[in-house]
């Protein structure tokens, strides 16, 4: 980080980072956010995309990178732990899990976040240390939503909302799904918040791993392309000034417990983000002294 230095602290640049959707391909964030603390950066603002979300209120609640790192894997690295956490998710009552209809895949993910969420996530916007900007789809809005007030565990739940997984969230009388349907990664929500964007992008890509495709691969596999032509379509008009995509594509979205061999596989973004900043640092201080 000699360009750092060399642009000065706390007169050198500020940062806003934007954490994509992916599923478990997104506990690749996890490195990112360690590198940012060994950096000492702490972002301005940040924004979120379903799993993006919910790293991103660990970062804004305050939550180190290794904080974040060890209560990961204290509970998705332990299958009781797991089990215990989604028990505790269950329907109240066999009336609750019929209402509309007896939902036999759809899970209720505001229960589910509430059964595996850090108790340093506070339940509202206003009482986080860092600004964030959570991503939804309005489904018959066909808009995306911008949830940055009031509940903050709802708007993660409709960030994450996989369609066929998890049932639709309603947030002020609107029905939501997935917020990386529209947006997978929202570094155009940080706009003249930062004078340097990092955006992560964890969507990933169909890979074939000689393994037979299922019709959820296919599924999954078929909104990942969407997703990445979302994003290319978004860097033809906009680009944030560092985006980097660790190797998560041989990674299901569900591969949580998994944690292990993702955070392995990916943890070269660490120096990848670290030489991305020092250069587009030392490319400010350039620009500043001509």
């Amino acid at each position: 980080m000699d360009a750092l230095k060399a642009a000065g602290k706390p007169a050198g640049p500020t940062f806003a980072v934007a954490f994509g959707g992916g599923g478990a391909r997104g506990l690749a964030h996890i490195h990112v956010i360690e590198a940012l603390d060994e950096l000492g950066i702490r972002p301005t603002a940040i924004a979120g995309s379903s799993i993006g979300a919910i790293m991103g209120a660990g970062m804004a609640s305050g939550m180190t990178g290794r904080d974040i790192h060890h209560y990961a894997l204290s509970i998705l690295s332990r299958r009781a732990e797991i089990a215990s956490r989604i028990w505790k998710a269950r329907p109240n009552s066999i009336g609750e899990m019929v209402t509309g209809g007896l939902r036999i895949t759809q899970f209720n993910i505001e229960r589910i976040l509430k059964a595996f969420l850090p108790d340093a996530v506070p339940d509202n916007f206003e009482e986080l240390k860092i600004p964030l900007k959570v991503t939804g789809t309005d489904y018959f809005g066909r808009d995306l939503t911008v949830f940055d007030k009031g509940d903050l565990l709802s708007a993660l739940a409709a960030s994450a909302a996989i369609p066929a997984l998890f049932r639709p969230v309603m947030r002020d009388d609107k029905l939501h799904i997935d917020g990386g349907i529209f947006n997978p990664v929202p570094f155009d929500l940080l706009t003249g918040l930062a004078d340097i964007v990092i955006a992560i992008d964890v969507v990933g890509a169909p890979a074939d791993t000689g393994r037979k495709q299922t019709t959820i691969d296919l599924m999954f596999g078929a909104s990942q392309l969407m997703m990445q032509s979302i994003i290319a379509m978004k860097l033809q008009t906009q680009r944030p000034e560092i985006l980097l995509r660790p190797p998560v594509s041989r990674f299901r979205v569900l591969d949580f417990m998994k944690i292990e061999a993702v955070l392995h596989e990916t943890q070269s973004i660490k120096d990848e983000l670290k030489r991305a900043v020092d250069e587009a640092v030392a490319a400010r201080h350039q620009l500043a002294s001509n």
